[in-house]
């Protein structure tokens, strides 16, 4: 089964066999990717700027060629509340004269430039690979710009060429972390949460931040979605962290728990299941009964108004097989609990940033059979979703086309989406985008085109 594979990649890729784990060792994981393979995984310079960017009132200046800022630039369908200056994209344009000269120049007359016609409080400087090639001293350039303009700059050493995107996420991690250092000592506010990895998307932290509302909570920072600096820096008062997406954001969980000793908990808003027992679970980590209380009331309410209305597309999903890769592992375990919630068979399952642990859940989860395989290349993806069957194919902007050019539904989960799947409602917004993509009339005529153009010839 796995002849075609590339022999350093069999390591990565396991089948769920029929006593609960995968075969073999386990799915090998968190290692760079095989060079030459055409890796799914983006780079860290890409897994640090998607974290820091939706920071709302923060400016991102790429030091790079301005390929770099092109890549990330706007990728994100955050929204904001407040400035939009996080929309925008700069760069400092390095060209092949500062490659042999050096780039601080230019480094140091963009900052000047930024400081003069926008004023931002907070600066986000990323280093990327030719930064790095030629050895700019960035962190002295940012040091310099502190004293003399009085705003945060902080250095983002984030070349591509030294690992993948989960390293990415910790390097953005860090980074708040020195922005969140900051902060004045603060006690902390019973009732309080910092929500930790969501962005959101399609305004998913607004959805979460009602929820918690209603239950008597108050959300004091979002990382980062609608985030700002100063809601960075009141963040260190709250009771508990409630982690959304534990691949990029675990890390900065245990940061804020060594330094300013707030507990953490790893959360999902996506599905009815989840959602109601995360907002759950939250209450009863703060204490607060009556916030318990609510919680159960609004899974009743939002919970079963959500499932009357996906009842209806049970009979058209029922039976239909889905293949997922995403970003992380956390997502895929709650979309895997969903499509078993609508009758649907997970026959593929991959992430781009999965950890051991999670690889273990989901194979926990998944049918015997179910392809498990970590950090996949489009070859891998065609192979398997062929061979399994797939009706639809859960992911993100770099596998839709390869989706459509297999004659096979896509739903995009990633953060290009403009609508939001988390909470109640946005399980049931996933549910229709579903049904409406797996039975489109458009995959009829496309296998009508295909049998007739294989009778012609």
């Amino acid at each position: 089964m796995t002849a075609a594979i590339l022999e350093e990649r069999k390591n990565s890729i396991g089948f769920k066999a029929g006593g609960g784990n995968s075969d073999g060792p386990g799915v090998s994981c968190g290692k760079n990717s095989l060079s030459g393979a055409v890796s799914q995984r983006a780079c860290v310079f890409c897994g640090a700027r998607v974290v820091l960017n939706p920071i709302t009132d923060a400016f991102h200046l790429v030091h790079g060629p301005v390929g770099c800022a092109s890549y990330t630039w706007d990728i994100r369908g955050s929204l904001s509340s407040g400035s939009e200056l996080y929309r925008n994209s700069y760069s400092t344009d390095l060209s092949e004269r500062d490659v042999i000269f050096g780039g601080l120049p230019k480094l140091r007359e963009a900052i000047a430039e930024i400081h003069l016609k926008h004023r931002p409080s907070l600066m986000f400087v990323y280093s990327t690979c030719i930064a790095g090639v030629i050895g700019d001293d960035v962190d002295s350039a940012c040091a310099e710009a502190e004293r003399k303009f009085g705003m945060r700059v902080v250095n983002v050493k984030a070349p591509g060429f030294a690992g993948h995107k989960a390293m990415g996420y910790a390097l953005a991690c860090e980074a708040m972390m020195k922005v969140i250092s900051e902060a004045p000592p603060a006690r902390a506010v019973p009732g309080t949460v910092n929500v930790l990895g969501d962005y959101n998307l399609a305004g998913e932290a607004w959805i979460i931040e009602n929820y918690f509302r209603e239950m008597g909570i108050r959300v004091l920072a979002t990382f980062t979605g609608d985030s700002s600096h100063e809601k960075l820096l009141r963040s260190t008062g709250a009771s508990l962290n409630v982690v959304q997406c534990a691949g990029s954001m675990t890390r900065l969980a245990r940061r804020m728990e060594e330094t300013f000793g707030i507990p953490f908990v790893k959360a999902s808003f996506f599905g009815i299941g989840d959602t109601g027992s995360s907002l759950a679970k939250t209450a009863d980590l703060l204490g607060d009964k009556r916030a318990r209380e609510k919680a159960r009331e609004i899974r009743e309410r939002e919970g079963g108004r959500a499932e009357k209305e996906i009842a209806r597309y049970l009979p058209k999903l029922r039976g239909k097989k889905a293949a997922i890769f995403v970003g992380g592992g956390f997502k895929a375990i709650s979309l895997m609990r969903q499509f078993k919630d609508l009758g649907m068979e997970t026959v593929l399952v991959g992430t781009q940033t999965g950890t051991a642990d999670e690889y273990e859940v989901i194979a926990g989860l998944a049918s015997p059979g179910t392809v498990i395989l970590d950090d996949a290349n489009p070859s891998e993806l065609e192979k398997f979703m062929r061979e399994k069957g797939a009706d639809i194919l859960v992911g993100g902007v770099k596998e839709r086309p390869l989706a459509y050019k297999l004659g096979v539904a896509f739903c995009d989960h990633n953060h290009e989406r403009k609508i939001p799947l988390a909470g109640f409602e946005g399980a049931l917004n996933f549910t229709k985008e579903l049904n409406d993509s797996i039975n489109s009339p458009v995959w009829k005529t496309l296998r009508g085109a295909r049998d007739f153009g294989a009778a012609a010839s």
